[in-house]
């Protein structure tokens, strides 16, 4: 046995494993990988969904090249230390670069230039001797807008991956780190690399007569069952990249038949940064809404107030279509029937600007709201709402209907250009800026807020025929992000 404190020793004992099982012919790992063909259709079907084409992608521990070259990346970069598999990866995807390096020198991963868009490690958790060293060595790669994608087996499964290894089903692997999502994720903050979210997947690694992929992507994804699943995936960000400082927000209050609100929003409104811009976008009014908008942007000139109408119908085109028109660095949304006092902008502003977030959502279930703000009815809607989207998403949501978000310009430009993913199902824009920042892996917070009861006006909101349309976008979600 090693002593503990050994860390040289423990050096040399990885050194002479490797040495060991990296004996496989080219061959040989092919016909490895071909063996667990299932496992790694159903790995990369996942990575696929978590990395979309056309991105620049590192693959630390790149292996036989299969993954990286799966992902279909603009640049694809991998570091392998077995030069045999280098020369294997090379080989087979000459479109790619490959460098055979140690995971455990600097100077080897100085090597690769430039910052990438992912960067990703499958399985190489398990095989360095220092995990954190490593995460800490990754920086150099990371932007602002890099995810670190950490692709592990559960250590619930590693007596029976032991099993099949002995009877010869299972490629001879040198001795593993056994670590569970949670030991990935605190590895990674003692690392300064942020965890975004984790997720369980692939309760069966093969294809058990044909209904392995029915198992995997149905009841795998239930809620208890999860927590045996083989696979588990942890996203993080780096919190040592830099980026762009933010200056300017712009605050877009849609407004349908809020005559009575709209000079109380800019009266109310504070000065939380020096370069505000406002936008009122006006839905089809009938009580003079829209002429109030003019009188007030007017009364106010010392605010840089803009008045628009939206063209179609719908919160979510009116919210898309100001922002497609703001200037403002950070972008953010206030209803206009000002039951999330416009006081609290503050501190979405706060988070934003902190970098503590990169998408900021009012929760007005946290602290207790005022008399008559919220029917019963909907209380219980919104309360079961968002535990159903957190199970979806991977991302704690206390309230997913609140209309007060907050994102970087930046990066609503970046989730209008993949909203074709989810398509065009979401009359609110809330669950299409949700389901935009989970699919960008943003790292998404709740802000709570006091929510008040209105002084003017009646809601918007139909209680059973939106509730309909909010289980119909369950539903859809469940297809586009669980069951894939």
């Amino acid at each position: 046995m090693l002593a503990s404190g050994s860390r040289g020793a423990r050096f040399l004992y990885l050194e002479r494993e490797l040495v060991r099982l990296n004996m496989l012919s080219p061959s040989e790992v092919r016909r490895w990988r071909e063996k667990a063909t299932f496992f790694h259709s159903e790995d990369d079907a996942y990575l696929r969904f978590l990395i979309p084409e056309g991105l620049r992608v590192l693959a630390v521990g790149s292996g036989s090249g299969d993954t990286l070259a799966a992902l279909k990346p603009a640049v694809g970069v991998g570091i392998e230390r077995d030069p045999q598999l280098v020369a294997l990866a090379q080989a087979a995807f000459p479109h790619l670069t490959f460098v055979q390096g140690d995971l455990d020198s600097d100077a080897d991963l100085a090597r690769i230039d430039g910052v990438f868009d992912v960067v990703l490690l499958v399985d190489t958790v398990g095989l360095v001797p220092d995990c954190q060293a490593l995460f800490e060595r990754l920086h150099r790669f990371c932007g602002r807008d890099t995810r670190v994608i950490i692709a592990y087996y559960s250590h619930l499964w590693h007596p029976l991956l032991k099993l099949a290894e002995m009877i010869g089903v299972r490629k001879p692997q040198q001795r593993q780190n056994v670590m569970s999502p949670g030991d990935v994720a605190n590895l990674a903050l003692l690392a300064d690399c942020d965890p975004i979210k984790s997720e369980k997947r692939m309760l069966v690694p093969f294809g058990v007569f044909g209904i392995g992929r029915f198992i995997n992507r149905f009841i795998s994804a239930l809620p208890i069952v999860r927590e045996i699943a083989f696979r588990h995936y942890t996203i993080c960000r780096s919190l040592r990249a830099t980026d762009d400082p933010v200056n300017s927000a712009t605050v877009v209050i849609p407004a349908r038949n809020e005559q009575g609100n709209i000079e109380s929003a800019i009266q109310r409104m504070p000065r939380f940064c020096q370069d505000i811009e406002v936008i009122f976008i006006e839905g089809h009014s009938k009580d003079g809404t829209f002429e109030e908008m003019q009188r007030v942007r007017d009364a106010y000139p010392d605010w840089d107030i803009k008045v628009m109408r939206q063209p179609g119908k719908g919160k979510a085109d009116a919210v898309f279509t100001a922002f497609d028109a703001a200037r403002g660095d950070v972008l953010m949304i206030l209803d206009a029937d000002l039951t999330m006092p416009p006081e609290q902008l503050t501190k979405f502003w706060a988070v934003l600007k902190s970098g503590k977030a990169e998408f900021a959502n009012g929760s007005r279930l946290i602290y207790p709201m005022e008399d008559d703000a919220m029917r019963f009815l909907n209380l219980v809607a919104n309360k079961s709402f968002s535990l159903l989207f957190s199970w979806l998403l991977n991302q704690r949501f206390t309230d997913t209907l609140c209309g007060t978000k907050v994102l970087r310009r930046k990066d609503y430009e970046r989730l209008k250009a993949g909203r074709a993913y989810f398509g065009d199902f979401d009359p609110f824009g809330d669950f299409d800026l949700i389901f935009g920042a989970s699919k960008l892996n943003l790292k998404c917070i709740d802000v709570p807020i006091r929510y008040a009861a209105r002084t003017y006006g009646t809601t918007q909101i139909s209680r059973f025929r939106h509730g309909v349309i909010l289980l119909r976008m369950v539903v859809f979600a469940f297809f586009k992000v669980k069951a894939l």
